[in-house]
């Protein structure tokens, strides 16, 4: 009676057919599964004479290998007519059709071109993370206690940890390549930075920068002065002029914000320049001796000059923006405009 029913699932087994994924799981439920037909020949062998219970077991290990072999066919056949049947009516032989092909953004396009500017003068690239602590973020850059930007209203600062906080520039990663690296050094730090800031058409909580550092036995102002009128003339226009006026900033002394001739109006004035002929893009300066021997060089011996950018300010005026805000809104109007930037 046994060996009947063994043959009998046996024949069902290969006669099974799956052309759906429901055909499938009613095979896998049947033979497959704990409470399958092979598993109640299983139970059966508990009846089964002792000295017939070796071949029977042998005969049911063969029905549960078959049914194993026949579900793994199964499945294989049901995937290669999905398909068959996702490319039936398809002529491949067709060329391609005409799909529209997406662009840079254009701050991506801006940081590259800035980035391939700095790096044919000798500046590498270094990179640091986006949640800094107090000291590479305020302290050792000689950022006073009682600094604004160490409050509230001006720094985002991490719940339950007062002394981390998001990066509100990216001096902080300069500060990391100055402990870690001995002079000279030349590299250029571009990311992301936060700021609490009112949301507007000339501000954002969010937004890039580059900075860049050089320190070396001998730097002076004159080759801070060289290096950004380089940058400009490359990447404005070789008509374009650059002009420093004296700032403080606490990690550079002596400090200058930068400016350029207004690329809307050549320099005449208008709304954009606020009728002045020119535009900051940053500002600059010599690092502050403080600053160095925080990160253990020696003031004495080295000196070095910094310079920092808004990526967002240098796309406005290279590509007259007027919004600040049509860089985060993902408005595909505006992204088709930079298509060419590809």
């Amino acid at each position: 009676m046994p060996n009947d029913k063994i043959n009998q699932i046996l024949a069902e087994i290969a006669a099974a057919k799956a052309t759906t994924p429901d055909e499938l799981e009613a095979y896998r439920m049947r033979f497959i599964s704990k409470k399958s037909v092979v598993g109640e020949l299983f139970v059966l062998m508990r009846d089964v004479p002792n000295e017939e219970k070796r071949e029977f077991g042998q005969l049911v290990n063969g029905v549960k290998q078959a049914a194993e072999e026949k579900f793994q066919a199964l499945i294989q056949a049901l995937e290669s007519n999905t398909k068959k049947t996702k490319t039936s009516g398809l002529d491949l032989t067709l060329p391609p059709g005409n799909l529209p092909v997406g662009g840079i953004h254009p701050l991506t396009a801006t940081r590259q071109r800035i980035i391939e500017i700095f790096e044919r003068i000798g500046f590498n690239l270094s990179e640091g993370p986006e949640i800094e602590d107090d000291w590479h973020n305020f302290t050792a850059l000689n950022f006073p206690e009682n600094h604004p930007a160490r409050e509230m209203q001006d720094t985002f600062f991490i719940e339950k940890k007062p002394d981390v906080a998001l990066r509100t520039h990216t001096s902080s990663v300069q500060v990391r390549v100055m402990e870690r690296e001995k002079p000279p050094i030349r590299t250029l730090s571009p990311g992301r930075v936060f700021r609490n800031e009112a949301i507007s058409a000339r501000a954002h909580c969010i937004f890039h920068q580059v900075e860049g550092l050089y320190v070396d036995e001998n730097v002076s102002f004159a080759d801070l002065k060289q290096t950004l009128y380089h940058f400009a003339k490359e990447m404005f226009g070789k008509d374009t002029r650059v002009r420093f006026r004296p700032s403080f900033f606490p990690f550079t002394e002596p400090s200058a914000e930068i400016d350029i001739s207004c690329l809307i109006c050549g320099g005449k004035g208008c709304s954009i320049c606020k009728g002045s002929g020119w535009v900051e893009i940053g500002g600059s300066g010599m690092v502050d001796p403080n600053v160095l021997e925080n990160c253990g060089i020696d003031s004495v011996k080295y000196t070095g000059f910094a310079f920092g950018m808004g990526i967002e300010r240098i796309a406005m005026l290279k590509y007259q923006i007027n919004d600040l805000r049509l860089f985060t809104e993902n408005d595909i109007r505006f992204l088709q405009q930079f298509r060419p930037l590809l």
